[in-house]
């Protein structure tokens, strides 16, 4: 039998094993439950981050990156920044916070297009009603030069009309960049007339010195001779305004292979090469123009010439510096554009330069000094046939070349000696290309606005008198001593000479550059 001390001792030990088993057990339990609460912890301090993040990342990209994506629609040099963490780009919530952000520029670029659109619409309108109001003072302004004659007077009324002028392209230039038509229909003129029209609507047009290359009547065809004027006078105003007072801007017409350029320089400061390629960029017109994407106040000169290149195929560029330091400015009129005008029939503003370029024996105009030479002959007709070395002096332009009505000028090359009965006589050509080497190059002259004033003054003065000596000899027809014929014509002919001074004076003012 096994006895009872053998028994306790087996149950004793027994009873230590379980208590140590089940002391382990709940130590287990214990460090098992210790590394949950561990990883519980750090998942939760792992979510925390990954909270403040995500909210780091949302106020980054409001109170950051949107309002940059907003300023780059307008200034594109701005640059977006990217999220704060690399991390986040590769993650799930990268590609959705872009989302966001195209979104939300997408929408602005709509909503700007919008807005700027109805702006546009109001301008127009409001650019119209300011027009039609200047272009009615312009036909007062022009009524009143004609109704007085006193020189004080003329001379403030030429101011006024100028500076309505001014007033008239800056309204003009703001219909244009917000869509509307140029406002003018005009026949085909010749392509000086339109640079000089141009030049004559700034305020610092004496500083502006055209050289004409072109031949005698190179013109513009009727729907591109306004568009042409506006973009000239829009690169003379830049040239002018970034230039030195008392410096020049220098104006070049010449002809190209497939048309005619006109070339602008200045002595300004020049441009950067971000402001060269804005400026080109505006100028091409290959791109919507917004109103808000030009300033305050906008500048809106080289948006308006973008309009009109894109509208009639006309082409500028800005990229070049010029040889004078400052930039030069080329506008290139295709073949397609241009046209003809006789100059012997239409010939330009007296106020227009005189072409440089010698005239071929085919274009040559008939000159009007040898007509009035042999005009007492009606039976004969002056000879045109100019040599070419008299061409080459430089002294035979296409147009307008001033001669004397002498009947022996070496330039017109006839002559009337007193044994031949008054028929003309043709010379030799050595003998016009010798007698024209002679000849000093006459230049034309430059009417300033003091001298224009006064002449139109002492013109209407003179006129008022005659007509008021006409009515005093009309009244005592019976005394009178009958005029001779040619007072009789002369006094016919002032009211005539009286519209061709005004005309010419009013292109030299720029009347005509509406």
């Amino acid at each position: 039998m096994i006895e009872l001390p053998d028994l306790a001792t087996g149950g004793l030990a027994v009873g230590m094993l379980s208590a140590l088993a089940l002391g382990g057990g709940l130590l287990h339990a214990q460090r098992q439950q210790a590394k949950q609460r561990a990883e519980i912890a750090a998942l939760r301090r792992q979510l925390e981050g990954v909270l403040q993040a995500f909210t780091a990342e949302v106020e980054h990209l409001a109170a950051q990156r949107l309002p940059a994506a907003a300023r780059q629609l307008a200034h594109p040099h701005v640059a977006v920044p990217g999220p704060l963490r690399p991390q986040t780009a590769e993650s799930p919530l990268g590609p959705a916070l872009e989302n966001v952000l195209n979104g939300l520029c997408t929408e602005l670029s709509t909503q700007r297009t919008r807005i700027d659109a109805a702006a546009q619409a109001g301008m127009r309108g409001a650019t119209r009603e300011i027009q039609a109001a200047l272009y009615r003072l312009q036909d007062a302004l022009r009524q009143l030069q004609q109704k007085y004659d006193d020189p004080e007077l003329a001379q403030t009324l030429f101011q006024l009309d100028h500076e309505n002028e001014q007033s008239l392209r800056r309204a003009q230039v703001a219909a244009v960049v917000c869509g509307a038509w140029v406002g003018l229909a005009r026949e085909e003129s010749h392509l000086v007339e339109a640079v000089t029209g141009g030049q004559a609507r700034l305020a610092g047009y004496h500083r502006v010195r055209v050289h004409n290359h072109l031949t005698a009547g190179t013109a513009l065809v009727s729907h591109a001779v306004e568009p042409v004027a506006i973009i000239v006078a829009e690169l003379l105003d830049n040239a002018l305004r970034h230039s030195a007072p008392d410096t020049d801007v220098v104006v070049n017409l010449e002809h190209v292979h497939h048309g005619v350029c006109v070339t602008v320089d200045d002595a300004g400061l020049g441009m950067t090469q971000e402001e060269r390629a804005r400026a080109q960029r505006l100028v091409a017109g290959a791109e919507p123009i917004l109103l808000t994407d030009l300033g305050d106040p906008p500048r809106m000169g080289l948006a308006a010439i973008g309009q009109l290149t894109r509208q009639f195929d006309l082409s500028v560029d800005v990229s070049s510096p010029s040889p004078y330091g400052g930039v030069r400015a080329v506008l290139r009129v295709e073949s397609h554009l241009l046209s003809h005008v006789d100059p012997g029939e239409r010939p330009p503003a007296a106020s227009a330069p005189r072409s440089t370029r010698t005239a071929s024996r085919d274009e040559t105009p008939v000159d009007s000094a040898a007509q009035a030479s042999v005009g007492d002959d009606p039976g004969t007709e002056a000879s045109a046939d100019v040599a070419p070395d008299a061409e080459a002096s430089g002294t035979s332009h296409g147009y307008g070349a001033d001669h004397d009505a002498d009947a022996s000028d070496p330039v017109s090359g006839h002559r009337v000696p007193s044994d031949t009965g008054g028929l003309p006589r043709r010379r030799r050509r050595a003998q016009v290309a010798a007698a024209t080497r002679d000849m000093p190059a006459s230049r034309p002259a430059v009417r300033r606005p003091e001298r224009a004033a006064a002449a139109l003054g002492a013109l209407q003065a003179g006129t008022a008198a005659a007509r008021s000596a006409a009515d005093e000899d009309a009244d005592d027809a019976s005394t009178a001593v009958p005029k001779t014929e040619p007072e009789s014509e002369r006094a016919a002919q002032r009211p005539t000479e009286a519209a061709a001074n005004d005309t010419e004076l009013t292109d030299h003012e720029g009347g005509t550059a509406r």
